[in-house]
């Protein structure tokens, strides 16, 4: 079977998870300190938070109908179930930058004994739990 040269390659997986939150701008102003990202979109219903010009997270205002209608139950607690896990370049840096931006740190800088990365625990606005880890050597790499 002949592979395509990676220059014309369409990527199989392109995750574009979406969380329903209470208040976006202040969601948003969360995720790009803690990530080192921007917004993409910005707004009170909806937002995207971009990490060096890639779509990573985006944000919906859970009692924004739009055209799609309601996506979450407002009376339900936001984040039970779900942990959203980012792994970056460089861990250290990114460990500064979420003590800087005052993040509540729920398990702070350990080595994951499974994953063999450096990981930091958080909870956001909402309750959603947040991993940053450094790279993991399971990730295959190009």
């Amino acid at each position: 079977m002949a592979v395509a040269p990676e220059s014309t390659r369409v990527c199989a997986r392109w995750s574009q998870p979406l969380i329903c939150v209470r208040d976006v701008p202040r969601s948003s102003r969360w995720y790009c300190a803690v990530l080192g990202g921007e917004s993409g979109h910005g707004g009170d219903e909806y937002d995207q938070i971009m990490v060096d010009g890639e779509l990573v997270l985006q944000l919906h205002a859970i009692n924004a109908e739009d055209h799609h209608g309601y996506l979450a139950d407002e009376h339900v607690m936001l984040g039970n179930g779900v942990a959203l896990w980012f792994e970056v370049r460089d861990f250290e840096a990114a460990a500064e930058r979420i003590r800087a931006s005052g993040a509540t740190v729920q398990t702070d800088v350990h080595t994951n004994p499974n994953a063999r990365q450096q990981e930091i625990w958080l909870r956001d606005p909402d309750s959603y739990l947040v991993v940053i880890a450094g790279e993991s050597a399971y990730r295959p790499r190009s």
